[in-house]
């Protein structure tokens, strides 16, 4: 669940993205995973009060400063609030790979392919699913549980997705995926 903010649902935020179906999506498929016992682990950028943690990736955007510390934008939308139990992994780049133990913790815990969901497709979701390729793991992409500012970047990253690093499907397909593998 890659960076489910509140910045990109509330229309007086600069990174709104008008994409309330989404989050429909999204909790259908967080509310399965968790049915099925799989692994769910969540991502939040957050900077520190000067975003200097951000490095040129705040500066060349600088409406990444909705992710400060203590900014109710940064939070996650209340419908994908991780459960206790669920890792938080917060980074400051694009990928959830980048500068954070999520490597570690999938190899820890036996995974070898994540299904990703999240904002937006074309920043985060995208870099995810290329590192998580490059990592070594099956990325699968799940459509309609992404979002993007604009529908033209979120189809084009969607096809160059599934043309060269994840497999792109809809969460229906990835639960009919996982349950055939699982022999349910």
């Amino acid at each position: 669940m890659v960076d489910f903010a509140r910045a990109y649902f509330e229309p007086d935020c600069p990174l709104f993205a008008n994409v309330p179906h989404v989050i429909d999506a999204a909790q259908a498929l967080l509310l399965w995973a968790r049915g099925q016992g799989l692994l769910v682990c969540h991502t939040r950028v957050v900077y520190d009060a000067q975003g200097v943690n951000g490095g040129v990736f705040y500066r060349k955007v600088p409406a990444l400063s909705v992710f400060r510390e203590g900014n109710p934008m940064g939070d996650f939308v209340e419908a994908l609030r991780p459960a206790s139990h669920e890792p938080v992994i917060s980074k400051q780049y694009a990928s959830a790979f980048f500068g954070t133990s999520l490597a570690s913790l999938l190899n820890s815990q036996g995974v070898d392919c994540v299904i990703i969901a999240g904002m937006s497709t074309s920043g985060c979701v995208r870099a995810t699913a290329v590192d998580a390729v490059q990592h070594g793991y099956i990325p699968i992409v799940a459509s309609e549980a992404c979002g993007d500012r604009h529908p033209t970047p979120h189809e084009a990253n969607l096809f160059d997705l599934q043309a060269k690093y994840a497999d792109v499907l809809r969460t229906h397909e990835i639960r009919q995926a996982i349950e055939a593998a699982a022999g349910r």
